[in-house]
């Protein structure tokens, strides 16, 4: 079983949400569900579950990047029986017509990482969102009134990008970068889940704007709203 979740059988959804900051974790389970219930502390990244409309949801924090969440994913598919997946994180936007704030839906995503080079032996996977969940995150988004924007996102091993190799990925069109998307869409196809990223732009790499770090644990909440209508129908 899990060395990294301590929870018991039976205590994770079968449908969760997967933020990389555990405190945004804490946030959902307080603010969006009822009867929450804290399943894990282990490394202190808390994972909880409760109800939403009436289901069965968990959400777990998974850390900061793809190693990191690979972990969890991992275990959470494996152990726990884990079959619907959304990452709500934040993102950095590498288009000008991308705003901060705005909510961002990745249908795929490139990488700078080795993991699937490693899992692949040098071979080219296409990491890419479950069609429905996708579907479903944009009618949930479109009954919220929120815009959204869908496209391809940069999933990069690097946060202190000094190489600019985001500017690579935005020349083809990609929307935005972030650190995990890709793992957990190649990890659900390994397992055979469903699997989406829902981002929230805090910062912009075009516009050098930026947002503070309580904004981004309790304010990014129209992805959370979207998440947890897609991930319950």
């Amino acid at each position: 079983m899990s060395i990294h979740i301590e929870a018991e059988k039976g205590q994770v959804a079968d449908r969760i949400l997967l933020p990389g900051d555990p405190l945004r974790a804490q946030f959902v389970a307080e603010n969006f569900l009822t009867d929450a219930k804290c399943y894990n502390k282990v490394r202190n990244m808390f994972g909880f579950t409760g109800l939403y409309k009436g289901m069965k949801v968990s959400v777990q924090g998974t850390g900061m990047g793809m190693p990191s969440l690979s972990i969890y994913v991992n275990e959470l598919f494996d152990f726990y029986g884990v079959q619907k997946a959304i990452r709500i994180g934040t993102a950095g936007s590498i288009q000008k017509e991308v705003e901060l704030r705005s909510v961002v839906m990745a249908m795929s995503a490139c990488t700078d990482s080795g993991i699937n080079n490693h899992r692949f032996s040098g071979l080219s996977f296409a990491p890419t969102a479950h069609w429905e969940l996708l579907k479903k995150a944009y009618d949930s988004a479109v009954a919220l009134n929120q815009k959204v924007s869908i496209g391809t996102i940069f999933s990069s091993d690097i946060f202190y990008d000094t190489a600019s190799n985001w500017k690579r990925f935005a020349a083809y069109g990609a929307l935005a970068v972030e650190m995990e998307t890709a793992e957990l869409y190649s990890l659900a196809a390994q397992y055979k889940r469903e699997a989406l990223g829902i981002f929230t732009i805090s910062d912009s790499m075009v516009t050098g704007e930026t947002t503070s770090a309580e904004d981004r644990q309790k304010t990014f909440t129209a992805m959370m709203q979207i998440a947890l209508d897609a991930i319950t129908k």
